[in-house]
C-alpha cells in the first residue's frame, strides 16, 4: 500500500492530467460535503477543466450563502461520459446514492475524505481520520498542487471547516485548523458576515420544530442520556424542511452531565429512522454504536439510518449507548 503522501501526489497528478471530472459527496449533505465539493470544483475550472458537481439531494436553501451553489445538480438518470469521478466527504460509496450509476464510465475513482469509518473504496484513497473536516484535507490538497485560491474557493473551505468543526470548538479542532482559517481569511473570507450566513439566519420554523422536539425530550442513563424523536407528524404540524433539523442535537448535547446527545428522524415512505449520535466522551464512541446499525462516523459523531420504526430504533439505540456508557473504561 502506497504511504498517505504517495496518494496525495497521485490525486494532485490525476487532477492535472485529466480533464472531465464528476465531483460528489453523501446524501442530505451538511456544510462540509457541499462546501468541498464547490471548492475543488472551482479550483479545477479555474485551470479549465471540464467539471460537474453532483449531490443527490441538491443544494438545500440553507446552504445557498456558498459561492457557487448553484453548480450543484441531482445526478442525471443516464451514464455520463467523464474521465475521474471524485467522491469527498463520504464514508460508504453508497451514500453517494443515485449518483452512482450516472459515473459508471469513470475510469478512475478518487476518494478524499476524513471517516474513520471510510470503506478505502476508489482507485486513489487519502482518508485522513485526524483530520477535523474534508474541508482541511481539500484546502492542503489546493495549496499542496499550486491551484488557484479564490476568495470564493476559501468561502467555500471556511464553511466546510466551521461548519464540522462546530465553529472551531470540537477537541479534532488543531492548532493546523486554525493556521488554515487565517490563511483563508488573508484569501477574502469575511468571517462576521459568513458565519451571520452560517450560524444566525435559520427560519422561523426550525425554532418551532425545535419547540417540538424539547417536548419530547428524554433524560435518561442517570443523566447521561440526552434524545429526542422527531416523527413525521411533528414535520407536517410546523411546515419543516429536512435541514431545518440540522444542528438542533447540540442544543441538547450541550445540557451539563449529558455524555451522548441523540437524535432520531423518522424517514417518510422509507420504513426507516435516521440516527445521529453526539459524544462529548472519546470512551463512548459512538461510531462504534452506529456501526451496529450499517452506519458509522467519527468517534465523537456519527449517524445511521436503520429500518424500522421510530419507536423500536430509539430502543434499540438507546440500550446501545446505555451499554457503552455503562462499560466504559
Amino acid at each position: 500500500m502506497n504511504p498517505p503522501e504517495a496518494t496525495f501526489a497521485r490525486i494532485i497528478e490525476a487532477l492535472r492530467s485529466h480533464d472531465r471530472f464528476t465531483i460528489m459527496s453523501h446524501m442530505r449533505p451538511d456544510g462540509d460535503a457541499l462546501g468541498t465539493i464547490i471548492a475543488l470544483g472551482l479550483a479545477l475550472r479555474q485551470l479549465g477543466k471540464d467539471v460537474t458537481l453532483w449531490n443527490e439531494d441538491g443544494v438545500s436553501e440553507k446552504f445557498h450563502y456558498l459561492p457557487g451553489w448553484e453548480l450543484v445538480s441531482k445526478p442525471p438518470a443516464e451514464p455520463v461520459d467523464l474521465d475521474v469521478a471524485i467522491a469527498l466527504d463520504t464514508a460508504s460509496q453508497l451514500r453517494l446514492g443515485t449518483a452512482l450509476t450516472a459515473v459508471k464510465s469513470a475510469k478512475l475513482w478518487i476518494n478524499i475524505d476524513h471517516h474513520v469509518s471510510n470503506e478505502g473504496f476508489g482507485d486513489l484513497a487519502y482518508v485522513d481520520s485526524g483530520a477535523p473536516a474534508t474541508g482541511q484535507i481539500i484546502f492542503e490538497l489546493i495549496t499542496a498542487a499550486g491551484f488557484p485560491l479564490t476568495r470564493e474557493i476559501a468561502e467555500n473551505l471556511f464553511a466546510a471547516i466551521s461548519t464540522d468543526t462546530g465553529s472551531f470548538q470540537y477537541p479534532n479542532t488543531t492548532a493546523r485548523t486554525y493556521e488554515i482559517g487565517a490563511a483563508l481569511i488573508r484569501a477574502g473570507v469575511r468571517v462576521g458576515d459568513l458565519s451571520q450566513k452560517m450560524y444566525e439566519s435559520y427560519p422561523l420554523r426550525r425554532v418551532h420544530l425545535l419547540c417540538e422536539l424539547l417536548n419530547v425530550l428524554k433524560i435518561t442513563c442517570g443523566g447521561q442520556v440526552a434524545s429526542f424523536a422527531l416523527t413525521q407528524a411533528m414535520v407536517e404540524k410546523v411546515g419543516a424542511q429536512p435541514e431545518d433539523n440540522e444542528g438542533l442535537i447540540d442544543t441538547i448535547r450541550a445540557i451539563d452531565g449529558v455524555v451522548v446527545a441523540a437524535f432520531f428522524e423518522e424517514l417518510a415512505g422509507e420504513g426507516k429512522v435516521r440516527i445521529s449520535l453526539r459524544s462529548k466522551d472519546p470512551r463512548v464512541d459512538v461510531c462504534k454504536i452506529c456501526q451496529q446499525f450499517r452506519g458509522g462516523g467519527h468517534t465523537l459523531a456519527a449517524g445511521a439510518r436503520y429500518r424500522g420504526t421510530i419507536e423500536e430504533v430509539e430502543a434499540l439505540v438507546l440500550a446501545a449507548i446505555s451499554h457503552e456508557i455503562t462499560n466504559r473504561n
